[in-house]
């Protein structure tokens, strides 16, 4: 039965080639690649060594794009370059899944289209990037569309200053551009995948029953949450019960941001929680650039999932 659970399950690292999701003025953005290549062997090779199995890597501005040059930051990976990493992770035995937040809370990767949310151009971008994206890793599995926390509380007074501009989508129009980033995805043959937020973030401030009619059934979900209060009265623990409940299928993302017990007791509740059938597997975040500054954190990770594994 241990084996079993651990085979058939993605045991998966969130890995940022770049950074330029949060904020569009400095320090936290950077007009040049913040990433230790060092590490990132390091990272895939421990990643094999304990029986994890996939990165979901955040693309954003990290690469010089066919379609869109222009996008790229200093020192970005060429096209030839990302393929060569895929190849890589290939031979350890992990899968890599490409990752674009398009949320307008985190797109400050796309530079000046961060700014023509919703209209002709803003479509065209996001059209090209996705199909060449899906091509370039021949198909993958998931394309991972990210879309959390768009909301004004999360570019309000309080993170309003490290934004030279502040967009939120809501309502229909959040959903409208919601369903074309999924069409975009599928017309390619490939699944989207999401961070569950339109649940208990506005637009739709936790009305799962909007949710639920509105987000369809073949959108893979991330719920998350980072912290060791899994009791009944937690909206965000809650949401894995919910989209259970209404048949979604989930990977479960955990963190490292306040707990260094998330992962395990993550797994803990949702492998009693969530159908198997509907449980595709984990997923690890530390929401630290892949760079040396970082490299205790990025380990750490990963010795969690490990620990978490080995004890199933």
């Amino acid at each position: 039965m241990k084996s079993d659970t651990v085979r058939g399950l993605a045991w998966a690292n969130l890995v940022h080639l770049s950074n330029n999701m949060w904020d569009d003025m400095p320090p936290r953005y950077q007009p040049y690649l913040r990433f230790s290549e060092k590490l990132w062997k390091d990272i895939l090779e421990e990643m094999s060594r304990i029986g994890m199995n996939m990165v979901v890597l955040d693309l954003g501005d990290g690469v010089i794009y066919d379609s869109h040059p222009e996008i790229a930051v200093e020192n970005a990976w060429s096209v030839e370059k990302l393929k060569g990493e895929i190849g890589r992770a290939e031979d350890l035995g992990i899968e890599i899944i490409p990752k674009l937040n398009f949320s307008a809370a985190h797109d400050a990767w796309l530079g000046e289209y961060s700014r023509c949310i919703s209209t002709d151009t803003y479509y065209q971008v996001v059209g090209d990037l996705i199909s060449e994206v899906i091509d370039i890793f021949d198909k993958p599995r998931f394309v991972h569309l990210g879309m959390d926390e768009e909301a004004p509380r999360f570019q309000d007074a309080h993170r309003g200053k490290r934004y030279r501009i502040m967009m939120v989508r809501q309502h229909d129009l959040w959903w409208h551009d919601l369903e074309f980033l999924f069409q975009e995805v599928q017309s390619e043959g490939v699944r989207p995948w999401i961070w569950q937020a339109g649940m208990w973030f506005p637009p739709e401030f936790f009305e799962p029953d909007t949710y639920v009619e509105r987000m369809p059934k073949s959108v893979l979900q991330s719920n998350w949450y980072y912290g060791e209060d899994f009791g009944e009265d937690n909206f965000r623990v809650r949401s894995y019960d919910i989209l259970e409940k209404n048949g979604y299928d989930q990977i479960p993302g955990a963190g490292t941001h306040s707990s260094s017990r998330n992962f395990e007791m993550t797994v803990s509740y949702c492998l009693n929680v969530i159908d198997p059938s509907r449980l595709y597997g984990f997923l690890q975040t530390t929401w630290k650039p892949a760079t040396e500054e970082y490299r205790q954190v990025q380990m750490e990770a990963i010795s969690q999932v490990g620990r978490t594994i080995s004890n199933l």
